[in-house]
């Protein structure tokens, strides 16, 4: 094989197994090195008894034919993974004080729905839905070629989410409604680009899915591709250097004694962690170190895995987000408990009882900061005790919607920022990377490319976040190696034909 065409990817989770898997199917030589002793990043599941939780996936959006994220896993071949529908009457029911609101599935009864309670604000609900779906229509255009300047200055990066929402929907209620599945992204009001918020909630309106045994699914049907092409996976294999000569990256150091010779690399760790493994470099400049260094990163969240006692909680397939009546959802004070997401993990088809279900609410680095120099298990009591606060402050707020759950916890496991760093060494525990902000998108809407040449990154730090802007900026990162124009093709063009197992 030509030496050409020797790439090493940097981390294991989607934006990696992606990468790594169009590569192999190009005939490129892949290797995926992932320092934890398991594939998957955010995808991965663990197993409590007969409970089984996700770290980072819970829910996708638009998996039907002509919907978003519905050709990027058709080529993945993960279409016929145990996917399950939620309900399209409400596949997400926001909780406001002692109000309850359904969010629908499809445009027009989502629109429907929440007119019943809004009925004044009718034509406001059809502009903003109508607004989110050409947004979700016109996704192939992020993909076109532009110049960057704009790019930046006109796209909807450059603008503000919050402010669109304020100048679209008149009632306070309902903008905070809207806002309500708000742990999809972090809803800040100076900084989240209406891009990002418009794209992922028009996927889920599309329509949601929860998959049957857990994300690690996903990512165990991508490592087993790469391998069946001839890719190669390595767990437990930590990048701890990278070498450049001629100002390209010529050599990758595993686990400090082993070096790979390179001719790419993909790397969809954090950027600025990325940098870190080349100390001498000609390429990279001081200044922009310090900038990738100084780029914020978003919350981290905290999640309490709820093992559930046998046949005591009836499954709901749909999600609760639930908000304490005075909860601002733009400007999240992570001092307590204003908001809790509930998962229920999909059990066993027949079965009508819950095994498990998730509580996740926003928790900021700072919150942990002080037991992070200590290691994994031997952070203290006073870190147990912190966690089995913050535990108890969520089942607080959810108990009034889910009746009997204190009596029917098992056994609860707990996480927060200082172990999504330890597993997937993103920064501060951040859920969604780099902070992206439509008053700087030039400085904090990162492209694949590098002052190395032969260095690129991907991943959720650089575009957009999620299934769906991991799988989108994928494709920007294996532009520069096989080309857009390829890629667009192969990807929503080709293959749409004969039977689709999600209908």
């Amino acid at each position: 094989m030509d030496r050409k065409n020797r790439v090493v990817i940097i981390g294991s989770g989607l934006g990696g197994l992606e990468c790594g898997f169009v590569l192999a199917k190009k005939g490129f030589d892949v290797a995926i090195l992932e320092h934890d002793s398991h594939p998957g990043g955010c995808l991965r599941t663990f197993r409590r008894g007969n409970a089984i939780f996700d770290t980072g996936f819970h829910y996708v959006g638009g998996l039907r034919e002509g919907e978003s994220l519905h050709d990027f896993f058709r080529y993945f071949g993960l279409l016929d993974l145990p996917w399950r529908q939620l309900d399209e009457a409400c596949f997400d029911e926001v909780v406001i004080g002692d109000r309850r609101f359904a969010f629908a599935t499809g445009h027009d009864r989502f629109v429907d729905t929440l007119a019943k309670e809004f009925p004044h604000e009718r034509e406001n609900l059809q502009r903003y839905a109508a607004f989110l779906k050409q947004v979700g229509v016109h996704m192939l255009d992020s993909f076109l070629p532009r110049e960057a300047t704009d790019f930046y200055t006109t796209s909807l990066f450059a603008r503000s989410a919050y402010e669109f929402l304020n100048e679209t929907i008149g009632d306070p209620l309902l903008r905070k409604v809207l806002s309500g599945t708000s742990l999809k992204m972090e809803l800040n009001a100076d900084t989240l680009p209406l891009y990002s918020f418009a794209q992922i909630n028009n996927s889920y309106i599309q329509s949601a899915w929860r998959l049957q045994g857990g994300g690690s699914q996903i990512a165990e049907r991508l490592v087993s591709g790469i391998r069946a092409m001839g890719g190669v996976v390595r767990t437990g294999a930590t990048v701890t250097r990278m070498f450049e000569e001629d100002e390209r990256i010529k050599w990758v150091e595993v686990n400090g004694e082993e070096r790979l010779p390179v001719d790419w690399v993909i790397s969809s760790a954090h950027p600025a962690s990325t940098l870190a493994l080349i100390p001498d470099s000609q390429c990279l400049r001081r200044i922009y170190r310090k900038r990738i260094q100084s780029l914020p990163n978003t919350f981290g969240l905290f999640t309490a895995n709820i093992r559930l006692k046998p046949d005591k909680i009836p499954y709901l397939n749909w999600n609760l987000h639930v908000h304490r009546s005075d909860a601002d959802l733009w400007r999240v004070d992570t001092g307590q408990v204003q908001s809790v997401l509930v998962h229920y993990a999909c059990p066993q088809p027949g079965e009508q009882y819950a095994t498990g279900i998730d509580m996740l609410t926003p928790m900021r680095w700072i919150d942990v900061q002080s037991w992070a120099d200590k290691p994994m298990g031997k952070r203290g009591e006073d870190y147990v005790e912190f966690k089995n606060r913050r535990a108890e402050e969520c089942l607080r707020l959810v108990e009034s919607q889910i009746p009997g759950i204190r009596d029917a916890v098992d056994h609860i496991y707990t996480s927060t920022p200082l172990s999504y760093k330890h597993y997937t060494l993103m920064a501060e525990g951040s859920a969604y990377g780099i902070r992206k902000d439509y008053n700087n998108p030039m400085g904090t809407v990162l492209t694949p490319r590098t002052p190395i040449p032969n260095l690129l990154l991907t991943g959720q730090n650089l575009n957009l976040h999620g299934i769906l802007g991991v799988s989108m900026t994928s494709i920007f990162t294996l532009a520069e190696l096989v080309g857009m124009e390829t890629l667009v093709k192969e990807f929503f063009k080709a293959g749409r034909e004969g039977t689709n197992p999600i209908d």
